[in-house]
């Protein structure tokens, strides 16, 4: 039987992992997370996993063989509020976790997938695994870049070298179930959605960054393709490197107004001006807190992941909100 690790297991990506496991009949999953957050628990209740194991435990169990033959680890454990400033505490768990886990792994010939972030990229306009690119705006996109900086200098810049594979990727805007515990870092789909159920209309950033109100654009991607791609890697060893995770489609944050009040009110709405008209929509003032820390523009290159021989087709932002409603209204 095929016994994997997923960190981060009652997190958002990390429970959507283990679910995408569970349906190919993989159940040997040692879960692990810091469920000081007791809500967390419900993104697991629905899933089958051999063991839980807190976060504090883990890594030092793991790195002394304590769970015996591990295929592969889904790193999904870090700290991902961009808002963090606490420098140690995002560099310690994000970063000085991610290596021991990787020297680990090298030592037990376990595969490691770990989840960057396209957060690395930073003011960067351009989105492309390299590091001229490379330019984050917080601590936290730092703490992602550290550790592909490192899994480069480890490699010598040829992943073939790695012992087991080795595979980073960078998340760009994910959004779907199992991301209710996530507060004010929760996709701004899960806010809208709770927005026009009880206010009856949905609220997006005004004018900002040379883009008109609610025209910053980003690469937003369902987390059913996220787990998608997770797995192909998982069924091609052979693949190492890091890899940008997104559509390669950049839509306005207006986009995903529209596709969330057409969800719920059952078409209808055409566009962005025709929300504002119906008091659907509503514009509120860019906050000070972000400025000069957002990304206004995101749009992964998949370069890269076509070259590796991943051909997913991902949804849209029309296609993949729709079936995250679904979901969120059977269980909201």
């Amino acid at each position: 039987m095929t016994r994997v690790v997923v960190t981060g297991a009652a997190g958002f990506i990390g429970s959507n992992i283990v679910k995408g496991l569970n349906a190919r009949g993989i159940t040997d999953i040692i879960a692990v997370d810091d469920m000081t957050q007791g809500d967390k628990f419900r993104n697991l209740v629905d899933l089958q996993i051999a063991d839980y194991v807190d976060a504090d435990e883990f890594y030092a169990i793991f790195a002394d063989g304590g769970f015996g033959k591990v295929e592969a680890v889904f790193h999904d454990g870090a700290c991902s509020d961009t808002m963090e400033q606490d420098g140690k505490y995002m560099m310690d768990n994000n970063y000085g976790l991610s290596c021991g886990l990787y020297e680990a792994c090298q030592d037990r010939g376990t595969r490691l997938l770990y989840a960057s972030s396209a957060a690395v990229y930073g003011g960067s306009a351009t989105f492309r695994e390299t590091p001229e690119f490379e330019r984050p705006l917080n601590v936290y996109g730092y703490s992602k870049l550290l550790f592909d900086q490192r899994m480069r200098r480890e490699c010598g810049g040829d992943f073939k070298r790695m012992k087991s594979q080795v595979t980073g990727f960078r998340y760009f805007n994910v959004y779907g179930p199992r991301e209710q515990h996530k507060g004010r870092m929760a996709s701004v789909a899960f806010h809208q959605f709770n927005q026009l159920r009880e206010r009856g209309l949905v609220k997006l950033f005004g004018e900002y960054g040379g883009y008109g109100p609610g025209e910053q654009t980003r690469d937003f991607v369902f987390v059913d393709d996220v787990v998608a791609v997770n797995l192909w890697f998982f069924d091609h060893p052979e693949k190492s490197g890091i890899f940008n995770l997104g559509t390669g489609r950049a839509q306005p944050f207006n986009d995903v107004a529209v596709a969330v009040v057409n969800a719920l009110k059952g078409g209808g709405v055409p566009d962005a001006a025709s929300a504002v008209q119906q008091g659907l929509l509503e514009y509120i003032a860019f906050p000070d807190a972000l400025r000069g820390k957002y990304q206004c523009y995101t749009q992964a290159d998949l370069t890269a992941l076509r070259a590796a021989g991943c051909d997913h087709q991902f949804a849209d932002v029309a296609a993949g909100v729709l079936k995250y409603l679904q979901v969120l209204s059977t269980v909201a």
